[in-house]
């Protein structure tokens, strides 16, 4: 007669009974529970880390790249006809044209840059301006977004843009007309005095960056040469390349395409200390989180031992009756897995529910405490998005699934190695 193949339905049906066994019948229910419940918060909160960790990371780097350039082209320092140390770049618009002809170049603009202080009434702060062509500024993602920015660019020619908290700071809105000083402005024989500009806010935007919205401003490029002493020059040019991820690949094409004057910035240089310290965070949280799963699994090893302590008789019972030690380590095993599968599906669903409602869960939260649970002056951005990606999810199932059912193995391998003669000695 042959024997039943491995892992046969009457195996799960014992198994399913046991795992549905009061205490009563020689069951651990409650330590089912404890086990399933705690392996489903466990891989819940795993999956939960993993979005948070993967949208921080998304809306960090869309930031960076939707309000900066991707990559910053200047010129090495070089002796002017004057006989100064300079390094302003007085061919930009061939720059520009070399670069913008590289494959993967997106454009190639031309930036004046400058540090000076904006004044309303009686409200001061530093801005970083940058002087810019308005079809440039247009280009810029997160900057010309209408669906967070209040004004035009339509009047960006005739006005100044800045950012929201800036404007917020100073007391600005649309309209009103702001006040820079140039330390740095006009050279007369008494010396240098301050220059000292008025423009019209025609534009106030919100790049999803704290920091960039406390400092910058643009003025039209022509404006921002003759304001900072500039004309006929630039400071640099900003380049939007199509794949951002693949910078470093692009890198020589671009200081090949300006000659040996030409010096690159990549965001990934600007921003690399902190992706770092970012990739070294997920790999610690991730192990963190792997061993709160694999104390939520150990408590099926309680539950299975139990289970086998109170089951003595019908291992014997099930022994004398024809099952092989194998069946007998694949029921308990079973029974195990069983929990770990299910707290696991439970896990998934509950961890994928609230990812997807992180969002209000995060905005009732902050209005239940009272406000400052995510403060955008220290974090630096606005908004803790989570994203959920299949790797992750994965990532968690296989993680769990393999502890919850590694673990089964040792209890299950003792019911299967016990004598049933020993076990009904005393029935």
């Amino acid at each position: 007669m042959a024997r039943p193949a491995p892992f046969s339905r009457y195996e799960f049906l014992i198994a399913w009974r046991y795992l549905r066994a009061k205490r009563a019948e020689g069951g651990v229910s409650v330590m089912t529970w404890i086990s399933l419940i705690g392996i489903m918060l466990a891989v819940a909160a795993l999956i939960i880390t993993l979005a948070v960790r993967s949208g921080f990371r998304d809306e960090f780097v869309s930031t960076i790249l939707g309000a900066n350039a991707h990559v910053t082209v200047y010129s090495a320092g070089f002796v002017d006809t004057n006989g100064n140390i300079s390094n302003v770049i007085p061919d930009y618009a061939e720059w520009a044209d070399a670069l913008a002809g590289v494959p993967g170049v997106v454009r190639a603009a031309p930036l004046v840059k400058g540090q000076a202080m904006g004044v309303f009434k009686r409200e001061n702060t530093g801005l970083e301006v940058f002087g810019i062509a308005k079809s440039d500024l247009e280009d810029i993602p997160r900057i010309a977004d209408p669906e967070t920015s209040q004004g035009s660019l339509d009047d960006f020619d005739t006005g100044i843009a800045i950012g929201r908290e800036a404007a917020r700071q100073l007391g600005v809105g649309v309209g009103d007309v702001l006040r820079l000083i140039n330390p740095n402005g006009t050279v007369t024989p008494f010396g240098t005095s301050p220059r000292v500009n008025e423009y019209r806010v025609v534009y106030i935007f919100n790049s999803g960056r704290y920091d960039v919205d406390l400092t910058r401003a643009y003025l039209p490029f022509a404006d921002a040469q003759v304001y900072f002493n500039r004309e006929g020059v630039a400071d640099e040019l900003e380049v939007i390349v199509e794949d951002p991820e693949a910078i470093d690949d692009l890198t020589p094409d671009l200081t090949a395409a300006v000659g040996d004057r030409g010096l690159t910035w990549s965001w990934k240089q600007r921003a690399g200390g902190f992706l770092r310290a970012l990739e070294v965070e997920d790999t610690v949280m991730f192990v963190l989180m792997s061993v709160l799963v694999l104390i939520a699994s150990m408590n099926i090893i309680s539950g299975l031992v139990m289970l086998v302590k109170n089951k003595g008789r019908d291992i014997g019972i099930l022994r004398t009756i024809g099952l092989t030690e194998g069946a007998v380590m694949r029921v308990f095993f079973l029974t195990g897995a069983l929990v770990g599968t299910i707290g696991t599906v439970l896990g998934v669903i509950l961890g994928c529910l609230f990812a997807y409602y992180f969002d209000p869960i995060l905005a009732f939260v902050n209005g239940a405490s009272g406000g400052g649970v995510w403060e955008a002056s220290v974090r630096g951005i606005y908004r803790l998005p989570a994203k959920l990606e299949l790797n992750d999810v994965l990532a968690a199932v296989s993680l769990s699934l393999v502890l919850s059912w590694g673990i089964t193995l040792f209890p299950a391998r003792r019911a299967a190695r016990m004598n049933p003669v020993e076990a009904l000695r005393y029935e």
